[in-house]
């Protein structure tokens, strides 16, 4: 082994690998100890928060808007049911309020509720805000709740949109299977007819959803 070598090993195991060892430590540490962030996926505006930082009430209230508002987005935002949001989808009011508020006015109210705690932990949960009957933490969660209840109206309207929906493919097809122009009528061959003579065959039109007659030339098996 030269002098070099030597060197080498030397400074890598006495050297580089107590060093790297150090770094390893104090990030797997740091890790550790780190406050847990609030984690929303419809909500990503959130994430810098520390969970301990805002009430149970007030974290399960933004746990309940946060799946409901997921569920809005596709419901609305996915007009082609491709399965993702894109530019291919047809974006509507509905959808643009339900970004805003998920976007906006929720992470809005979280802040400013974070600040009246930060001038007190216990003034925002204790005391009334001037010229009101609420604390601090009561009009974030009237926030909070408002948005719920919306939320859960749209939830209930998509519901019975799409109930009434296939509601009425039913009653189509009922009313298509019962109509007797659907009904197709094959007279039977003559006994004493000859075997190379094709039989009459009646199919009646059937009229398409488009309104537009379906001839039985047309028909190709």
């Amino acid at each position: 082994m030269t002098q070099m070598t030597a060197m080498f090993v030397m400074f890598v195991l006495y050297g580089l690998l107590p060093a790297a060892g150090l770094y390893l430590g104090y990030r797997g540490i740091k890790k550790v100890t780190a406050p847990k962030m609030l984690e929303y996926k419809a909500m990503p505006q959130l994430g810098y928060i520390p969970e301990k930082s805002l009430p149970v009430e007030v974290k399960t209230a933004l746990e309940q808007i946060n799946t409901k508002g997921e569920k809005l987005r596709v419901m609305y935002g996915d007009t082609n049911n491709d399965g993702k949001i894109d530019d291919k989808d047809t974006v509507n009011e509905t959808y643009i309020m339900i970004q805003n508020l998920m976007d906006r006015h929720v992470p809005l109210a979280v802040a400013d509720y974070r600040r009246l705690h930060d001038l007190d932990d216990s003034l925002a949960d204790t005391t009334k805000i001037k010229h009101s009957n609420v604390t601090g933490k009561e009009a974030l969660l009237d926030v909070l709740e408002t948005i719920n209840t919306q939320f859960d109206v749209l939830l209930n309207a998509s519901y019975h949109q799409d109930g009434q929906k296939l509601l009425a493919t039913n009653r189509y097809l009922q009313k298509r299977f019962d109509n007797p122009a659907t009904n197709i009528g094959i007279q039977k061959p003559d006994s004493n007819a000859s075997s190379d003579t094709s039989s009459d065959v009646n199919i009646q039109a059937i009229e398409s959803p488009t309104g537009e007659k379906v001839s039985a030339e047309d028909i190709k098996l």
